[in-house]
């Protein structure tokens, strides 16, 4: 049944012209997670939202940005390869940061775990971007940790940030993770809908947690 709900969930957003609001998601099983994971990347496609005016150029051209139709066939995840790709997500993450990291931080993650870092690639620009790692935590838990997601701010609304997690968590289900957790800022509405959607709640606020002194909230799914 969870995952009827989340086929259809996907199915809907891809032919309605809006945003579903929060009340619209159905609520995941935690117990479901492996499954509900798995039917999310076999209906994997980048919502329907409103698509970004027409833009001009320095020659006077107008050129039009790319439909909702055109992501959906040319927005491609790959898993990260080389140090060639570090330049485009340092570039996406750090226009978001609530606080900046230096390049032995993206490193330090992408370097012991590669294979839980993606790109959302529109065509050859990257338009998206995760970095992950998984661990053991207190010596019992197999814990995943998303530590970054951006997404260019000219491809938002299309579900590709929602597109990234999944491909992340996929990742650690098939390396035996037995929970996900992230912090993310706590009047990050768009951040904080996101992953709730994808069955995430909300375990521990933490206060002060950011360098400009805002609180996080530390989400957590668990898949076992």
């Amino acid at each position: 049944m969870v995952i009827l709900q989340l086929e259809n969930r996907f199915e809907s957003s891809s032919s309605n012209n809006h945003t579903s609001s929060p009340e619209e998601y159905c609520k995941l099983d935690s117990g479901s997670s492996v499954e509900v994971i798995g039917a999310c990347l076999n209906q994997m496609t980048i919502g329907s939202g409103p698509s970004d005016p027409p833009c001009e150029n320095s020659d006077g051209h107008v050129t039009q940005n790319p439909t909702t139709s055109q992501l959906v066939e040319k927005v491609t995840y790959v898993q990260y390869q080389s140090e060639l790709q570090m330049p485009d997500i340092m570039r996406l993450i750090q226009k978001d940061l609530s606080e900046p990291y230096s390049i032995y931080t993206y490193r330090y993650f992408i370097h012991n775990w590669p294979m839980l870092c993606f790109l959302a690639m529109y065509g050859e620009k990257c338009v998206g971007a995760i970095v992950c790692k998984l661990d053991v935590h207190k010596k019992i838990v197999r814990r995943g940790y998303i530590a970054m997601l951006a997404v260019d701010e000219k491809y938002r609304q299309e579900k590709i940030g929602s597109n990234l997690v999944m491909k992340a968590i996929a990742a650690m289900v098939a390396d035996g993770a037995d929970e996900v957790v992230l912090e993310t800022e706590i009047t990050n509405e768009p951040a904080l809908r996101l992953y709730e959607n994808l069955g995430f709640v909300r375990d521990k606020r933490l206060f002060r947690y950011y360098l400009n002194g805002v609180d996080a909230l530390r989400l957590k799914l668990w898949l076992r």
